[in-house]
Parts: structure tokens; C-alpha cells; sequence
């Protein structure tokens, strides 16, 4: 899904950015290109002038009165960011994309910010490198953006948000700071640490062991080279609800580790097997719960399987085939095969799609193995 930058604004008035990483630089790209006068802000001289040069917004100037600040500092000092923020811009409505919420609004309550013109937000957007250099104006597109207002809050403040967020492309979520803190935890930050828990296994692995690896392990671990100092943060913000994530899921760890420990002593162990089968199709039960594209229902795609040469500018072939084809793209992944010239991409399509893609590209002189 790509951002329609020729749909009017609905942000009026000047909007504030503060912090001009990832983030932030995404966010006034994206509002930027709906013609909305981004301000950027940045502790980091060369960042702000590294994301104004990409487009992301305009150094401040004298007379600058934001009607709309957005907040992208990192979580162990955001609550800070945004309390000088309300201080500053009294006119303001402030709001944030830190990836917890209830630590910051409890320190605002404590240091008697002005909660009625601070709104928490989220968008659950992101990429495993940082910098305004990673920013990309369609960041957000079809992506939640959690919306965490208080009771204290003015409606027309959450209507600001709610704009900024359908702005950059987010889909708007209304739901409470506690909920939302412990949501991200299940969903975002216990898969970074089984993640890096499982790629950290990689690190003294005999090399012939690693150069078995294949989709699946890519697939697991890809968010595996995240910031380990931005994490830090976010994992320590967020401590208990993870904490009671992983401990569920060091329990079911624990069963699997048992059912193959009996195994090992004794392969008619009774019962175990049952236990691996049933933890493999409890996660295909729960990976089914994961939102399809652009967030809908989930949706169960048929894969159309092409070994692409590889030489350049073959994999730009394959798609304007399947583009030809008058076939719409779901999803593609590319596995490359050690010690071969060639790669398998998994095309992704609608199950009704998939024969007559096969034949089509059949018919162009790709190789596609019969499912």
C-alpha cells in the first residue's frame, strides 16, 4: 500500500517534529507531501539537517506557532520531550509515537503536565535500521496507529491525531494506554526477544550448521538486527507486561523441552508426541489471527512457486510478468539456494489466481514446479 499524496489534508496549520529519526522524518515526509508545513526539531544539529534536505520538513524559524507538535524521542526520555513541549507551544495540542504508553503518562500526571492537550499515539510502523536516511514518506501506509487519550483530554485534541494519523497513511486504533502497553507486548516486543534469543543461538554455530540456514530461520530472526540501545529502552519502559509474556511462554517452552526429553529416554513416550503436535497447531491457529493486508481480516493466500536465475534484472522481469498476467501480488519472499545460480520466489496470490499465473508464467519460459 503506497501513501495517496494528492488527497487534501486534513492537518491545518503548522505541525511540529520533534526528533528526526526514523519516525519522526517519516512523519513529515508523509505530511509534507500532502503540503502540510512541517517544523523539525532535533537535538542533533546534522540529523534535522539531514532530514530537512530529504524533504521531511523546514528548519524553525522566528514566529513559528505549531498548532499540532509530534513527538519522536526515544521512550527513556519522551515524557520529558513532550512536558517542555506542552510548556513551550501553550496553543498546542502534543502527542508522540513512543512504543509504550502508560510509563510517560504517569510521569506527566506526576510532574502536573497538561493533560488536556496531550494525546498519546502509536503507530505500529518501523524498520530494523534507524535514521532520517531509513525514512520513508509511505511508513505508516495501512498501518494501526494507536490513539491512547485520557479522560482528561479534549475531543478536538484526539480529532488533531486522529487527522495526523489518517495524514501519514495510519489506520487510527482507539484503545487505553494500559491496554496498549500490554498489546505491543504479546505482539511486538516478546517477538524481538525470542527473535534475538534464537539468533544469539547463531553466534558460535559451526559454520556448516549456518550455511544450512534457510527461509525459515531468515524469516524468524529478520528483526533480529534491531538497535540493541533503542530496545533497551523500550523493553525496560514495558518490563512487566513482557515479563508476564515470556513467562507464558517460557512455561510452554518448558513443556516442549519435557516432551522431548522423554522422547530422548524413550521414543514411545506416551503422550509426547501429542504435546508437539499440539503446540505446532496451536501457532498455526494463532498465526491465522494475524491481520491480512492493509490490516483486514486474515486472509489464507495461495504461493506460486518461480525459480528466478540470478542475474540482474530478473526479478524485475518476474513481476512485470505477474503484472501481465493481470494477476494481483499479495506477497512475495525470495530464498536463495547455497551453492546455486538461482533463487525460489514465492509468489503470494489470491487461491483462485494461482493456476492460471502458473500457466501464464509457464508460458513466458519461467520454471514453475508443480505444486
Amino acid at each position: 500500500m503506497t501513501l495517496d499524496a494528492t488527497a487534501p489534508a486534513r492537518t491545518g496549520g503548522t505541525v511540529r517534529v520533534v526528533g528526526t529519526g526514523l519516525l519522526g522524518a517519516s512523519a513529515g515526509l508523509a505530511l509534507s507531501l500532502r503540503g502540510v508545513d512541517v517544523v523539525l526539531s532535533d537535538v542533533s544539529p546534522t540529523a534535522v539537517a539531514l532530514a530537512r534536505d530529504l524533504g521531511a520538513g523546514r528548519l524553525p524559524a522566528e514566529g513559528d506557532d505549531p498548532r499540532l507538535v509530534l513527538v519522536a524521542a526515544p521512550p527513556d526520555v519522551v515524557a520529558d520531550v513532550v512536558a517542555a513541549e506542552l510548556a513551550a507551544h501553550p496553543g498546542a495540542v502534543v502527542t508522540d509515537v513512543a512504543s509504550v504508553k502508560g510509563g510517560p503518562l504517569a510521569a506527566l500526571r506526576a510532574a502536573g503536565a497538561d493533560l488536556s492537550r496531550y494525546v498519546g499515539g502509536h503507530p505500529m510502523a518501523g524498520r530494523e535500521r534507524g535514521g532520517a536516511v531509513s525514512a520513508r514518506a509511505d511508513l505508516f501506509a495501512g498501518r494501526p496507529w494507536v490513539i491512547a487519550a485520557t479522560g482528561a483530554v479534549d475531543r478536538r485534541a484526539v480529532a488533531l491525531v486522529h487527522d495526523l494519523a489518517l495524514d501519514c497513511g495510519g489506520v487510527p486504533v482507539t484503545m487505553p494506554a494500559a491496554e496498549h502497553d500490554e498489546a505491543v507486548a504479546l505482539v511486538s516486543h516478546a517477538p524481538q526477544v525470542a527473535a534475538s534469543l534464537v539468533a544469539a543461538r547463531l553466534r558460535e554455530a559451526p559454520e556448516p550448521a549456518v550455511a544450512l540456514a534457510g527461509q525459515g530461520l531468515r524469516d524468524v530472526t529478520r528483526i533480529a538486527g534491531s538497535d540493541p540501545a533503542l530496545w533497551a529502552q523500550i523493553l525496560a519502559a514495558n518490563a512487566g507486561p513482557v515479563a508476564d509474556v515470556l513467562e507464558a511462554l517460557a512455561q510452554d517452552l518448558g513443556d516442549v523441552v519435557g516432551a522431548l526429553r522423554a522422547l530422548q529416554r524413550d521414543p514411545g513416550a506416551p503422550g509426547a508426541r501429542g504435546t508437539l503436535a499440539a503446540l505446532i497447531a496451536a501457532g498455526g491457529a494463532g498465526r491465522d489471527r494475524i491481520p491480512g493486508k492493509h490490516g483486514g481480516a486474515p486472509a489464507l493466500y495461495a504461493t506460486v512457486v518461480v525459480v528466478v536465475p540470478d542475474r540482474p534484472g530478473e526479478l524485475a522481469r518476474l513481476l512485470a510478468d505477474v503484472g501481465a498476467a493481470g494477476v494481483n501480488l499479495e506477497d512475495l519472499r525470495l530464498e536463495h539456494s547455497p551453492g546455486q545460480a538461482v533463487a525460489l520466489a514465492s509468489v503470494d496470490v489470491l487461491p483462485a489466481a494461482a493456476r492460471p499465473l502458473a500457466e501464464a508464467l509457464r508460458a513466458r519460459g519461467w520454471t514453475v514446479p508443480a505444486s
